[in-house]
């Protein structure tokens, strides 16, 4: 909702529709919820319009429990605004599907719970989204199969800047000055709205000079070029991943009139400067993904289903013109290297806490969460609401805009914050790999502690019956535990309810059993294959791994270990073993020695350098096996630290650089004496 200044008189107006007479609302429940006044209509869309109209004239702020007649809301708004007759912000909120149409036999008291509480999360203040803007000329890119297409080329041309790409060669072609015309095959599209890059094989283009029969230029292939706007029209499949979120691209590979004037309309549409949400950031410097050309984690790029991010170096990469803000990545991602923005983390679990604790005050038992999307699940839930019984009372939809940015921290931190159950909806057009593996891994984190795993499920239905078979019926018991605190980041969120469940003191020692993938463990070094050369602790990138100045040493933070595989990846010996395991105990902050040995001490200066079994091992292969070393001071120089091995050698009589002694330096007195 709008920020009010503390400064100003706030005068807030709440407005419920009983929807004809189909709702009961209690007003004097949401006055208590910060509401100045509590109108109570029965047609807010229709005969109670005047409502509207005058709460929106002389109120400050007003929200109205209805979703489903947004449009002529936010029309009557504009209206208003353009008389300058418009003084409050308005907001919309839905109760009536969520909270207000529900199963005969649901209590009162809880569908009103559900309704403040509903209410309670619409009013928070919600953060800013990060945009970047994308400008797009109208430069547009017709692939099309044969000449039928070239009139709706002609008309479009009149308003964009188009070029119409052929796979046959019309026989004969009249060149057009409102389009330019060429042949080829299309092999990729890649980019977004305003920077499409595409790429044809046995590309030429018309020669509109001459006289006679059209002719082309000679074919060539990787012809590449860019636009702004895409029509496929020849495509069965998408040339794109994710081509409901790409921005541009339009395809229909078996037009017909009606569908190729309303391609046309949404191409011209698509003219001028638009605003791109930009819902994840990354940070590099944490990144596990690689170190020195050696790949450790690939989390993000599995899970992506857009095929948004890639490999860039040491680093990845995340385009956003091909991201379409599902949030997966951020879900798996074990450093925090990416974070979904839109909104943080932190806004995520302090909307699970005001919906559950809203919901657990009134009605005194804890409430269900289900986390829908914006498309299907909202669809779904509408579609109960209107033909079925609709929602439970105590199933508190939870709204984002993909459900695959829910990982095992949220679903954990829904459990913590004194929900019964963590619901999540599945759309069949959601990529199940994020979810799976999510819901998979707090199962594992649950099935060590006493909260049954069975309370985080994964519903994957298709329609109404469906739904509702799977939420009424039996319910899970209340889940008592102490208050936790979810502060921090994902694995702080994670561990500290993981640690709560199992009813963790922070002194003994206690491990919970991982699979392999999974984001928290330890290592084991094999000290037999272990040289200490220390390029895992060179190369790990969350400071897990490090190494001591007096000595060679591997110490772990088993805290920080976020099993991205690097260190094993870069071990020359193949002497590291990845342990995914979820500890807890004084032990998992502090440096752990995992291999250490005493270092070589010079028998020139004294001084320690390298590893002692290292030096030693490789004196008995060298001497009286090299030729080199069947003398005796040459083995010695094995024995130096780098400084005294660079004297002793130069003060060698066998040295190869060395010359002869240099001539005393001739004095005065030198000359007087002779």
């Amino acid at each position: 909702m709008k920020k009010i200044a503390p400064h100003m008189k706030t005068n807030k107006t709440l407005i419920l529709c009983s929807c004809d007479h189909s709702i009961k609302y209690n007003p004097e429940a949401f006055k208590a919820r910060g509401f100045d006044d509590v109108i109570t209509t029965d047609q807010l869309c229709g005969q109670d319009m005047d409502v509207a109209v005058t709460a929106l004239t002389q109120r400050d702020q007003v929200v109205f429990a209805c979703e489903q007649q947004a449009r002529i809301f936010e029309q009557l708004t504009e209206e208003l605004q353009a008389e300058n007759a418009l003084q409050a912000s308005l907001d919309l909120i839905d109760l009536r599907d969520r909270a207000g149409w529900t199963g005969a036999n649901e209590k009162p008291k809880q569908v009103e719970a559900k309704q403040l509480a509903l209410l309670a999360d619409a009013t928070l203040d919600r953060p800013g989204t990060k945009v970047r803007e994308v400008a797009s000329n109208g430069t547009c890119l017709i692939i099309a199969k044969d000449a039928s297409v070239l009139s709706f080329a002609e008309t479009l041309g009149e308003e964009l800047a188009v070029t119409c790409v052929l796979e046959q060669s019309p026989e004969e072609i009249r060149p057009s000055a409102h389009y330019d015309l060429a042949i080829g095959q299309i092999q990729s599209v890649s980019g977004g709205l305003g920077a499409f890059d595409v790429v044809f094989n046995q590309f030429s283009t018309l020669v509109a000079t001459g006289r006679g029969a059209s002719q082309f230029t000679t074919p060539r292939d990787a012809a590449s070029s860019t636009c702004d706007i895409v029509i496929d029209l020849v495509s069965e499949e998408s040339l794109l991943a994710a081509e409901a979120t790409r921005d541009g691209y339009l395809r229909e590979p078996h037009p017909d009139a009606i569908r190729l004037s309303t391609l046309g309309a949404q191409a011209k549409a698509l003219v001028g400067t638009f605003e791109k949400p930009l819902y994840v950031k990354y940070e590099g410097s944490i990144c596990a993904h690689s170190r020195s050309q050696k790949i450790g984690c690939t989390r993000c790029i599995d899970t992506c289903g857009a095929k948004a991010i890639r490999s860039n170096g040491d680093g990845i990469y995340v385009d956003p013109d091909m991201c379409g803000g599902c949030g997966g990545c951020a879900s798996v991602c074990p450093t925090g290297a990416i974070l979904y923005d839109d909104p943080p983390f932190e806004f995520l679990v302090e909307r699970l806490k005001t919906l559950i604790q809203t919901f657990a005050a009134h009605a005194e038992i804890p409430p269900r969460v289900l986390f829908i999307d914006r498309t299907f699940g909202r669809q779904l839930i509408s579609d109960a609401a209107r033909f079925s019984q609709g929602l439970p009372a105590d199933v508190i939809p939870y709204e984002v805009d993909n459900v695959e940015l829910i990982g095992h921290a949220e679903l954990l931190a829904t459990l913590a914050a004194g929900g019964s159950e963590a619901l999540i909806l599945k759309s069949p057009q959601t990529a199940k790999t994020a979810i799976a593996n999510q819901s998979g891994l707090t199962h594992r984190l649950l099935g060590s502690t006493r909260v049954d795993p069975a309370r985080v499920r994964i519903l994957e239905v298709s329609d109404v019956a469906s739904l509702e078979s799977a939420l009424y019926g039996t319910r899970m018991p209340a889940l008592k535990h102490d208050e936790i605190a979810l502060l921090g980041g994902r694995r702080e969120v994670a561990k500290r309810v993981i640690a709560a469940f199992l009813e963790h003191d922070g002194e003994q020692a206690i491990s919970v059993a991982l699979e392999a993938g999974d984001p928290y463990g330890s290592i084991d070094v094999d000290p037999d294959k272990c040289t200490l050369c220390l390029a895992c602790v060179s190369q790990c990138p969350t400071g897990a791994l490090n190494d001591r100045s007096d000595r060679p040493e591997i110490n772990l933070v088993e805290n920080a270990c976020v099993q991205c595989g690097l260190c094993a990846n870069t071990c020359p010996e193949q002497a590291i073993t990845l342990k995914p395991q979820l500890s807890f105990g004084k032990q998992t902050l502090e440096q752990v020695s995992l291999h250490g040995e005493d270092p070589f001490e010079c028998i020139e200066c004294g001084r320690p350098f390298g590893v002692k079994s290292t030096i030693e091992r490789i004196i008995e292969k060298l001497e009286g096996n090299h030729w080199m070393y069947t003398n005796s001071d040459n083995t010695k120089l094995v024995k130096m630290c780098d400084d005294c091995r660079i004297n002793a050698q130069y003060h060698d009589e066998n040295a190869p650089l060395r010359g002869p002694d240099r001539p005393r330096v001739r004095t005065t007195d030198d000359y007087l004496d002779s």
